[in-house]
């Protein structure tokens, strides 16, 4: 028969990973958000220097 202590461990595991879930998947989501900005900054960078090259050439042409 399974002794009280065991059953009293496994209630508590369940109850740690049942209120954990939440933690993790917040920092999970940080920190793939994080990594999407990164992933953002090269093509923001790209497309300043496109725009300060084009207004470049507009006022030339005029």
């Amino acid at each position: 028969m399974i002794s009280k202590k065991s059953v009293t461990n496994i209630l508590a595991l369940a109850l740690v990973t049942t209120l954990l879930n939440g933690c993790v998947s917040t920092i999970i989501g940080t920190a793939v958000d994080a990594t999407i900005e990164v992933a953002k900054v090269p093509f923001k960078v790209g497309g300043a220097v496109i725009d300060v090259v084009s207004d470049d050439e507009d006022e030339d042409d005029d």
